[in-house]
């Protein structure tokens, strides 16, 4: 058995091998997440168009500390 026939034989229908980012192809950093299937920098990029938006909380009693 050669290198070339062994390399891809076992088929990639689960796990980290069978995922990949829509865009771009990418495996790792993948942003499954409400079927997503996004990687992180692809991510970035479409979240606004997609209707994610930024939100900045701060805990209680940061807003005290800081007289708001």
């Amino acid at each position: 058995m050669s290198h070339e026939s062994v390399w891809n034989s076992r088929p990639r229908s689960y796990g980290k091998g069978s995922r990949s980012c829509r865009v771009c192809k990418h495996s790792a950093g993948l942003i499954r997440k409400y079927d997503l299937n996004l990687c992180r920098q692809c991510f970035r990029e479409k979240a606004k168009d997609i209707g994610f938006n930024k939100v900045r909380t701060l805990p209680f009693y940061h807003q005290i500390a800081r007289g708001w």
